[in-house]
């Protein structure tokens, strides 16, 4: 496996991996993948687009992740904010990096995949700190969850609905930059 950035052109010529990644991490059904396709294929052209990939040695996508800096008018950006208070917003928003997706297949979470793009996306990363959102789950046994609590993620927002979606989601934030890895 090998750990690479990806230019916003190196994200949208491997869109239909991209997609089939995302659907089966989240386990979406096919009809609301497509809709995905064309949300994340705008995403590519925003302010401070960074993405990481993790492919297999013959080059199969096996994860990836990706963000821009948050801005008024973009969509999550604008629910988030709403909900928050003003000092909440003041706090957050403020040169902020939002990580809109960060995936590994299912067969091969467990690995620490999702941690090396999670470190690399970060690093990349512009901002002062860095916001997401994550389905509410047992802090315990979510990958994710103890994923994002390793990296320092304190929570923003609980219980939090956005509209169109029935689950309740997370918003998680931490200041960047990122420290450096501790030695082993």
């Amino acid at each position: 496996m090998r750990l690479v950035p990806w230019r916003p052109d190196d994200l949208a010529r491997r869109l239909d991996d991209v997609v089939a990644v995302y659907g089966e991490a989240m386990g979406y059904r096919p009809e609301l993948l497509e809709s995905r396709r064309g949300y994340i294929a705008t995403h590519v052209r925003r302010p401070g687009f960074r993405a990481v990939a993790t492919l297999s040695n013959d080059g199969h996508l096996v994860g990836f992740g990706y963000g821009y800096l948050s801005a008024p008018g973009q969509w999550w950006h604008d629910q988030v904010r709403q909900a928050l208070s003003d000092e909440a917003r003041r706090t957050w928003f403020t040169n902020c990096f939002e990580v809109v997706e960060l995936h590994v297949r299912p067969a091969a979470q467990g690995h620490g995949l999702g941690a090396g793009q999670l470190r690399a996306l970060l690093t990349m990363a512009t901002g002062s700190t860095t916001l997401l959102s994550t389905p509410e789950a047992d802090e315990e046994t979510s990958r994710a969850w103890r994923l994002y609590r390793r990296f320092g993620f304190v929570d923003v927002l609980r219980d939090f609905h956005f509209p169109g979606d029935e689950r309740a989601f997370a918003v998680l934030g931490r200041t960047l930059p990122l420290p450096p890895p501790a030695r082993t």
